[in-house]
Formats: structure tokens, C-alpha cells, sequence
């Protein structure tokens, strides 16, 4: 008896084990994350549940590409780099030289525990900006202008396909921020002073991500393909309401004013998509915004159910303190606590993933949040297909200031120009201007400056003066091409009055304005038109009929100068195209433009807006005088 045992037990053995699954090798290796075919959320818990907590602190950090190694970003799971204004990968570096640098930090995500592929984000505030020979399209206040949101989606698409030539796939753009005081120096990158425009030009993330598909969710992040790219809209909420126009200063307002005047635009974004959100450098009523736990969570997340992911500003965080960075545990923890999900620009990434650490370990920030923040940002990397397409290849290099995107921007450049002035009470209009003049001079610090009538943001953060910045052209050599070969066009600067009075001109275009500025840099408290731009205006204008084309990022004082000019135009920031001006300038199209601002008499006025008591501009919002384009021209 004792031997039948295991004769008995054996058959019953190899029974049971054929009956019994097991797992192959290929099976033990199958990670559920990286099947494209398994559902968004599925992938994502999947991932999540592979993911230490130092891995997924990695993920709230975005470094900039100068603090950026592929072993750095491969060790610590880093969630994305930035190249902020003028960080290169060389001088006059072209679209391949972007795409191998990209690739090469991919290629450092890729190679890490889990392969989770990082996003590489730009600045991208008018075309692709940042990019030698990229097309750059008029600066937001013109695009506001234009009223044509269907024209703005247009230009989306097309920045989208300028920054898709370099290999990135992610852009800190649009800013929807509501400019209450051109004293702020970003008043250029707000559309208007009218939220309802500000709305309208949120049509901008269709063009940059692609058009939502019908019935999708609400709040839910999107992106259209391979040709289009993340949007992010800022600066989360209430940035051009500073007092005083002072920027990353207090907004003071009350919570009605806030949601009526700088909230609804975010709607918008959202209905529409949008990836991410940048919270703003500013307070609102003295409590910083990185710190806004009411606002971020409870207003952007809940109440908007916003799904994508919220980032800082850069080093946005830090300067919760003042001086920045004076308590960096308390910033963090009091961003993380507000809602922040990515984190740009941090100083140090040891530093960052030690004190998150701490305090997820001693539960001052519970696990939850950083779930929270991590869940948000791999949404984004997988509704993207970053994980299906983490490299770039070279195929739509060709796409980087392509002629179609430069005539795109030429018919932005039209369309945004405001005439504001053309003859005395509109009696013996000055233009449109004759192309047969015997002799016509171009005058003005800007008629000749590619760099300066490009403004803020261009190839570097404050921009640059100059012609061999990039592709474009110069308002003067617009005009050079758009007159008779038989018309003399001279170019002076600045000259003096004797020299305009004796030498026979036909008429003067006088180009003058601000000089490149941007954020902090460009705040201004008595907003005249610089020097040597008023003496140029007086001595040309006083010896010759003249039209002044104003290169600005807003309203200038232009009284009492306006008496003594015979037309004037608003031209704002035009970017690269400056053939543009000229087709208006001669009658080749008509002027439609209207005011995104208000243009107001003097700085003691401000802040002054459309609706407000006591309103008293020299040209009130909307303002814009139309011309028939001449026919055959």
C-alpha cells in the first residue's frame, strides 16, 4: 500500500499541471503601459503602479535644456525640458540641429527604468520665435486687431508646423491674459482689453492642437496628430490686472471682477482642449498664485474640471518668498498644495527630488497629490502618442518659414494695422499713396530694423536690433519693392528739417516706435514715443506730408503731435513680413483694423478701459478708419 501512493499521485500530478495556466517569458515581460491598444486610463494606472516615488517626483519636473543631460534625465525620470529665450543649440542653428538636440535628451528619457519619454516645451508667442529663419507673425495685440479668429486659428496651425520642423512638440503658448494697463510690459502678448475678444482669439489652440472631435469631454487634453502641438494657456488668472500695469504684481479686484474680466477666457481653452495651464507670476488681492490653492484646485481643477495639467511659470515657485527662494521647502510645498503639477525651471533637481520627498515621507503633502500631479502629466503623454512616437525625424523640416507661412503672415501683417488718422476730419486723405511719386523718403529708427519691428520674444527673450537677425523683411525694403521702378526712395534715419524742406520729396513715411522689451523690462510709466522717433516725426512732418507707421507694443502718447501729422497708422509689432504695411500703405488692400485698446491722451488717464466713467481717449476702443483697396494696383 505504502508504494501506490505515489503511483496514484503522479497521473493526478501532471494532471493538475497541464490544467493550470503558466506564463511564458514573453508573457512575464508584457508591460501593459507601452500597448497602445489598452485604453488611456488603463495604460496610465498600469504605469503608475510600476512607478517608485522618486520616479514619479521626476515627472513634476521640467529643467531647462541648459541644465539638461541625457544621464541626467535618464536617472531621474525627468518629466520635461524647456528651452527658455536664447538657450540654442548654436548660433543660426537649423531645423535638423534642433531635431538632433531634441532627440538626444529623448533618447536619455527612453533609455531609463521605465523608457517614459520626456516633453520638450518653447516659447512660441508669435510663430516659431525662438528659431533662426522661422516665420514670425504680428505679436497678439495686433492679431487682436484683426477680429478674425478664423485668421489666428490659421496662424496656429501654421506655428505648429514651424515648431513640428524642430522636433518639438510642445509650446508655452497662448497667453490670454486681459490687459487692463499698457504700463504692463507685457501688454503686447494680450489680444485686447476686452475679454470678449480675448475669448474669441482662443480659436488660436484648434489651430496649435487641432480641432476637438465632436461629443469629446469637457476639459479633457487633446492633440490632433504628428503636425500639431501641445497649447498651454496663461498666466493663470489675472495677470494683466496688476495695479499700476506692474508686472508679477497684485491684481485688486474682487471675485466678481476676476471671473467677469480675466476668467472667461480659460473657459474657452478648456471647452476647446487645451493641455496645460501656466499659473501666473502675479497675486490676486495679495495671495501669490503659485500659492492659490482656492483658485488652481478649486476653480481651474474642480469647478472647471480642467484634465490636463498645470505648470508653473519659470522658477515661479521659487519667488512665492521674498527674496525668491528664501524658504524653497515652504515654496514647494506650498505650490504642490495649490494645485502646481509640473514645475519649470527648477534650479536643481537633487534639491527638488530630496525636499518633495521629505515631504511626502512625513505627510505634510499626502500621496494623493502627487498622484494627482503625476496622473495629470503621463494624460497628456499618452493622449499625445508621445509613448508611440517619442523621436522626430527630419520630414517636415521643410515646413520652417515656409512661403505659404510667410504669406500668411504678410495677410496678418494687413489685417492688423490700424489707421487711425488720414487727412484732416477724413477730408484730402493722404493714402492711400501713389506708387509714381518722383521721389518719396523713408525715414525712422524702425523703417529699416527687421529686429525691431519683430518686438519682445524674438530669437532671444528681449529681442534684438538689427537685419541679419533672420528671414524677413524690413518695412523699407516692403516699400522699395511695392513703387514704381522710376520713383527715387531714399532712406535717412533722422534727418534734419532743412535737408527734408530742400530736397523735393513727393511725401515722407516717418517708422518709429518702441525698441524691443519684454516682461519686467518693458514696463513703462509715461509711455512716450522714444527719442530719436518724436524728433524724427517734427522735423520730417513739419517740412513735407508725412504718414506715421507706429512700431509698438501698445498706445504711445501721440498728442500734441498728432496736429502736425498727416496720417497716422498703428502698425503694432508686424514680425518678419513687413511687405505687409506696404500693401496697405499703397492701396494694394484696404485698411480694416480696429483697436484691440483703448488709445488714451495721457498716462494719468490709466488704467482706462471700454464701459469705464469718465472715458476720454483721443481714439476710443474699436476705432479704426477703412480704405477701398485701388483696383489694378
Amino acid at each position: 500500500m505504502d508504494n501506490m501512493i505515489p503511483r496514484i499521485l503522479v497521473p493526478l500530478l501532471l494532471g493538475l499541471l497541464f490544467l493550470c495556466p503558466f506564463t511564458t517569458p514573453a508573457e512575464s515581460n508584457y508591460m501593459a503601459y507601452k500597448d497602445p491598444n489598452k485604453p488611456t486610463n488603463a495604460r496610465i494606472s498600469d504605469l503608475m503602479s510600476r512607478m517608485t516615488l522618486d520616479e514619479k517626483i521626476g515627472q513634476m519636473m521640467q529643467l531647462e535644456t541648459a541644465n539638461a543631460t541625457p544621464e541626467i534625465l535618464r536617472d531621474y525620470s525627468i518629466g520635461s525640458v524647456l528651452c527658455g529665450g536664447g538657450s540654442l543649440p548654436a548660433p543660426e542653428a537649423t531645423a535638423a540641429d534642433w531635431v538632433h538636440k531634441v532627440n538626444a535628451l529623448q533618447n536619455g528619457s527612453l533609455s531609463s527604468r521605465l523608457g517614459i519619454p520626456m516633453i520638450y516645451g518653447i516659447d512660441a508667442l508669435h510663430g516659431h520665435n525662438n528659431v533662426y529663419q522661422a516665420t514670425l507673425f504680428p505679436h497678439n495685440i495686433g492679431l487682436g486687431a484683426t477680429r478674425d479668429s478664423e485668421l489666428v486659428k490659421r496662424i496656429g496651425a501654421a506655428t505648429a508646423l514651424e515648431v513640428r520642423a524642430t522636433g518639438i512638440p510642445y509650446v508655452f503658448a497662448p497667453c490670454i491674459a486681459v490687459c487692463r494697463d499698457p504700463r504692463w510690459g507685457r501688454c503686447y502678448e494680450s489680444y485686447s482689453e476686452d475679454h470678449k475678444i480675448v475669448q474669441e482669439m482662443t480659436e488660436v489652440i484648434s489651430g496649435l492642437q487641432g480641432e476637438i472631435p465632436p461629443n469629446s469631454r469637457r476639459g479633457v487634453p487633446y492633440l490632433g496628430g504628428k503636425d500639431k502641438v501641445l497649447a498651454c494657456a496663461k498666466h493663470f488668472v489675472g495677470d494683466g490686472g496688476t495695479t499700476r500695469g506692474i508686472d508679477e504684481n497684485n491684481t485688486v479686484t474682487d471675485f466678481h471682477g476676476l471671473m467677469s474680466i480675466h476668467m472667461p477666457a480659460y473657459y474657452n481653452s478648456i471647452i476647446k482642449g487645451v493641455s496645460t495651464i501656466m499659473v501666473s507670476y502675479s497675486s490676486w488681492n495679495g495671495l501669490k498664485m503659485h500659492a492659490n490653492r482656492d483658485l488652481v484646485t478649486g476653480i481651474l481643477k474642480n469647478k472647471l474640471r480642467f484634465r490636463g495639467f498645470v505648470i508653473s511659470d519659470y522658477q515661479g515657485v521659487d519667488r512665492i518668498t521674498s527674496p525668491p527662494l528664501a524658504n524653497y521647502t515652504y515654496s514647494l510645498q506650498k505650490g504642490i498644495e495649490a494645485g502646481i503639477d509640473m514645475f519649470m525651471g527648477i534650479y536643481s533637481h537633487i534639491d527638488f527630488l530630496d525636499i518633495v520627498t521629505s515631504l511626502v515621507k512625513k505627510n505634510v503633502i499626502p500621496m494623493s497629490r502627487i498622484d494627482d500631479a503625476v496622473r495629470r502629466i503621463l494624460k497628456v503623454k499618452f493622449s499625445m502618442g508621445l509613448f508611440e512616437n517619442p523621436v522626430a525625424d527630419l520630414s517636415m523640416t521643410a515646413h520652417l518659414g515656409s512661403q505659404a507661412h510667410r504669406d500668411l503672415a504678410r495677410e496678418a501683417v494687413r489685417k492688423s494695422l490700424v489707421l487711425l488718422k488720414n487727412g484732416e476730419n477724413g477730408d484730402d486723405p493722404l493714402l492711400p499713396l501713389s506708387k509714381k511719386a518722383s521721389k518719396i523718403l523713408v525715414a525712422g529708427s524702425h523703417a529699416n530694423n527687421l529686429g525691431y519691428q519683430c518686438g519682445g520674444w524674438t530669437l532671444t527673450w528681449q529681442g534684438v536690433s538689427g537685419n541679419n537677425i533672420t528671414a524677413g523683411t524690413t518695412i523699407f525694403s516692403g516699400i522699395s519693392n511695392a513703387v514704381d521702378p522710376n520713383t527715387e526712395v531714399m532712406y535717412s534715419e533722422n534727418p534734419d528739417a532743412e535737408f527734408v524742406k530742400s530736397s523735393n520729396f513727393s511725401y515722407a513715411i516717418v517708422v518709429v516706435g518702441e525698441t524691443p522689451y519684454a516682461e519686467f523690462n518693458g514696463d513703462n510709466t509715461n509711455l512716450t514715443i522714444p527719442e530719436p522717433g518724436l524728433s524724427t516725426i517734427n522735423n520730417v512732418c513739419g517740412s513735407v506730408k508725412c504718414v506715421v507707421v507706429l512700431i509698438s507694443g501698445r498706445p504711445l502718447v501721440i498728442e500734441p503731435h498728432l496736429s502736425s501729422i498727416d496720417a497716422l497708422i498703428a502698425a503694432w509689432l508686424p514680425g518678419t513680413e513687413g511687405q505687409g504695411v506696404a500693401d496697405l500703405l499703397f492701396g494694394d488692400y484696404g485698411f480694416t483694423g480696429k483697436l484691440p485698446r483703448t488709445w488714451f491722451r495721457t498716462v494719468d488717464q490709466l488704467p482706462m478701459n471700454v464701459g469705464d466713467p469718465d472715458y476720454d481717449p483721443v481714439f476710443p476702443f474699436g476705432f479704426g478708419l477703412a480704405t477701398e483697396p485701388i483696383m489694378g494696383n
